[in-house]
C-alpha cells in the first residue's frame, strides 16, 4: 500500500483528525483537505515546532507510520508561503489535472466540515473564503481548464487509447461506474459526453445507484440504470470500461469478482478499469490477469493530458500573485489597526478630558458655545492624527507594520495591550500547511 494510500483520510474520520489537532496547545485552528493526490493541513499556530510535532504524532497514529518515515513524504509551508500554496491548490495549478476544478469543492467542504466543528477561526475563515475566489477568478479569466475537467476525463481517455492498442479499434459505449457519490456523478456525465450510450452505476445502496443512472438518463438522453454491488460481476462482464471511485477504504473489486465476470463475458475486447479510488478500489493483482488492463491515479501523474496550456498556466500563476500580493496588504494594514484604533481612543480620551477641564475653568459659557468649542477641539485632534494613521496603513503593506505599529506605541504611550481592547481584534498568529 502507497503512503498516500495510508494517509488517506475518510469523510468520518476528518473531523476527528482536526479535533486532535486544535487539542494540541500549540494549534488555535485547523482545517484538513483530503483530495485523491493530497492529504494537506492549514493550520493556525502559536507556535512553529511543536504545531509540527502535533500534526506528526496525529497523523502517525492515524496511518501507523512514524514521524520519520511521514517526513520523507511530507511539505511544509509557513505564512506568506501557506497562504500562496493554498492560493495555488484553489486555483488546481498543483493538481494532477492542472485546472481541474474538483478541487474548490473538497476546499469548500473542508472549510465548512471546519466551521462546523469550531475548528475555524478568524484567519482561516478569511484565508479559505479568500482562497475560494482566487479559484474561480482563475476559472473565469483564464482557460485553465481546457486540457481535462478531471481526473475522471483524463483516465478515460487513457483507457480509450489503450483500447485502441489493442484488436478492438471501437469507441467504449457501455460502462459501468462503481460509487455514486461525487466523483460517480463526475464519472457518469463525463462518459455520456464521450459518447458511452449505457451506463450501469453500482453502488453498496441500490437506491442511490439508481437515483444517479436516472438522473444521468435524463440529462443525456442514454440508457443508465443503478443496482447493488451484489450484482458486481454481471454488470462487469460486457463493459467496455469500468471506472471505479467509491471512497471505500478497502477494494471494492477483487480477483474472484473479475474472474467471474470474465467467465460470463461475451466482448472480446479487453475489460478495462479505470481506479479512481484511493486507497485503489481494483486489488493491484486484478491487472495482471489476461485479458484485463487497469488504468490507475498513479499511472496518471506524467500524462501529457493533465498539464493546461502553458500560456493559460502562466496566466493563472499571475492571478495567483496579484491576490497573494492583495490578501498580504491587507493582513499587514489589519496589524496595525489596533494600535491605530489605540490612539484615536487616547486622542478621543485626552479631548473629553480637556473639554470637561474648560466646562469647569469657564462656567459661563452657554450650550452653544460649548457645542462649537468642543467641535473645534476634535476637528484638531482628527486633523492632526489623518496623516500618521493613514500613513501608517499605507507603510504596513511593506511587510513593516510591526514596526511602524511599535513606533506609534512609543511615541504615544500606548499599553500594548490596549489596542485589542479597543477594536476586539487579536492576532490569531499564521497559517501553516503541512
Amino acid at each position: 500500500m502507497s503512503v498516500l494510500e495510508r494517509l488517506t483520510v475518510s469523510e468520518t474520520e476528518r473531523p476527528k483528525l482536526v479535533e486532535a489537532l486544535v487539542r494540541s496547545p500549540a494549534v488555535s485552528e485547523a482545517m484538513l483537505v483530503s483530495t485523491c493526490n493530497r492529504v494537506e493541513v492549514y493550520a493556525v499556530v502559536e507556535a512553529f515546532h511543536p504545531a509540527l510535532e502535533a500534526v506528526g504524532d496525529v497523523f502517525g497514529a492515524h496511518t501507523g507510520m512514524t514521524v520519520a518515515e511521514l517526513t520523507g513524504h511530507a511539505y511544509v509551508h509557513y505564512s506568506e508561503a501557506a497562504v500562496e500554496h493554498l492560493f495555488t491548490v484553489a486555483a488546481g495549478l498543483d493538481s494532477m489535472v492542472v485546472g481541474e476544478q474538483q478541487i474548490l469543492g473538497q476546499i469548500r467542504t473542508a472549510y465548512t466540515e471546519a466551521d462546523q466543528h469550531k475548528s475555524a477561526g478568524r484567519t482561516l475563515h478569511e484565508l479559505a473564503q479568500q482562497a475560494l475566489r482566487v479559484g474561480k477568478r482563475v476559472h473565469h479569466e483564464t482557460d485553465i481548464d481546457r486540457a481535462g475537467a478531471s481526473v475522471v476525463s483524463v483516465a478515460l481517455h487513457r483507457a480509450q487509447a489503450v483500447r485502441n492498442a489493442g484488436a478492438a479499434q471501437a469507441p467504449i459505449r457501455r460502462a459501468v461506474v462503481f460509487g455514486a457519490g461525487a466523483m460517480g456523478s463526475l464519472a457518469t456525465s463525463q462518459l455520456a459526453r464521450d459518447g458511452v450510450r449505457e451506463i450501469t452505476v453500482v453502488n453498496r445502496t441500490a437506491e442511490r445507484a439508481t437515483e444517479l443512472a436516472a438522473l444521468v438518463s435524463e440529462r443525456y438522453g442514454i440508457v443508465a440504470d443503478g443496482t447493488s454491488i451484489d450484482s458486481m460481476a454481471d454488470a462487469m462482464a460486457d463493459a467496455d470500461v469500468v471506472v471505479t471511485c467509491t471512497g471505500s477504504v478497502s477494494s471494492v473489486v477483487g480477483v474472484a469478482d473479475v474472474h467471474t465476470a470474465l467467465t460470463r463475458r461475451t466482448n472480446p475486447a479487453p475489460l478495462l478499469f479505470c481506479d479512481l479510488g484511493i486507497p485503489r478500489d481494483v486489488d493491484p493483482v486484478v491487472a495482471a490477469l489476461p485479458g484485463v488492463a487497469v488504468v490507475d491515479i498513479e499511472g496518471l501523474r506524467d500524462d501529457e493530458e493533465t498539464k493546461a496550456a502553458h500560456a493559460d498556466a502562466v496566466a493563472a500563476r499571475g492571478i495567483v500573485a496579484d491576490e497573494l500580493a492583495g490578501y498580504l496588504a491587507a493582513q499587514r494594514q489589519a496589524e496595525v489597526t489596533p494600535t491605530v484604533a489605540a490612539l484615536r481612543q487616547r486622542a478621543a480620551d485626552v479631548v473629553e478630558a480637556e473639554i470637561l477641564r474648560l466646562q469647569t475653568r469657564l462656567p459661563d459659557l452657554d450650550g452653544a458655545q460649548r457645542d462649537e468649542v468642543a467641535k473645534a477641539v476634535r476637528r484638531v485632534a482628527d486633523k492632526l492624527l489623518h496623516a500618521p494613521t493613514v500613513r501608517v496603513k499605507q507603510l504596513a503593506s511593506s511587510g513593516r507594520g510591526d514596526h511602524y505599529a511599535e513606533a506609534l506605541r512609543e511615541l504615544f504611550e500606548l499599553k500594548p495591550g490596549a489596542a485589542e481592547s479597543v477594536s476586539g481584534v487579536a492576532s490569531n498568529g499564521d497559517p501553516e500547511s503541512a
